[in-house]
């Protein structure tokens, strides 16, 4: 291999090196935005949208699910809180409705 294949090589892998690195720092930017603190994430959901705890339930690896919801603005959030603490926006949204429907009865097509 002579000098300018080395040298060729080397760029290329820096190149690569270089945008895997862009791709990956973007994408725990982003995570990270989605993320933190479980009192902070809860005074947000309170005092920015006016959300309180609707729900709440044990995930896989004993995260815990919650939905918080306005029944003012009918806006919601469902949160994944992990064990050490980290909590993160899973889904948002708008028309949030409280429902209590019955299971139907055994035997039925439901």
């Amino acid at each position: 291999m002579n000098r300018t294949e080395k040298m060729f090589k080397l760029g290329a892998l820096t190149a690569a090196a270089a945008l895997f690195l862009a791709t990956t720092t973007d994408v725990a930017a982003q995570s990270s935005r989605n993320c933190g603190p479980r009192a902070a994430v809860v005074e947000k959901l309170a005092e920015g949208y006016g959300e309180t705890r609707q729900s709440v339930g044990l995930g896989s690896n004993n995260s815990v699910v919650e939905v918080f919801a306005s029944t003012e603005t009918g806006s919601w959030t469902i949160t994944v809180t992990m064990p050490g603490g980290l909590t993160c926006l899973v889904a948002s949204g708008q028309s949030f409705e409280t429902v209590a429907d019955a299971l139907p009865a055994k035997g039925s097509d439901a």
